[in-house]
């Protein structure tokens, strides 16, 4: 039983080292085949229509709209450590 709960902490390790890889990259996903591109499909992504420019410029947009996502929410937030205290 204690094979069992080894291997199953073990697989978790693995499996959450992987995530968090893959976290910390902020990268998309791609498969190691090829995917679309290797079977034909490439023209049918939705995003791109097969144009690698077009899911940089994408990806961009993204990025930037995250960006201005949290640079609006930091916006709103109260800052208390930027006000000097008043003595009377």
């Amino acid at each position: 039983m204690t094979i069992y709960i080894l291997a199953f902490i073990i697989m978790v390790l693995i499996v959450a080292g992987m995530a968090l890889g893959a976290i910390v990259q902020n990268k998309p996903l791609k498969g190691s085949c090829g995917g679309l591109n290797k079977i034909g499909m490439k023209k049918d992504c939705d995003i791109c229509g097969g144009d690698d420019d077009e899911c940089e410029k994408e990806q961009e947009r993204q990025r930037q709209a995250a960006l201005a996502k949290v640079a609006a929410e930091s916006d709103l937030a109260y800052d208390a450590t930027s006000k000097q205290n008043k003595k009377s």
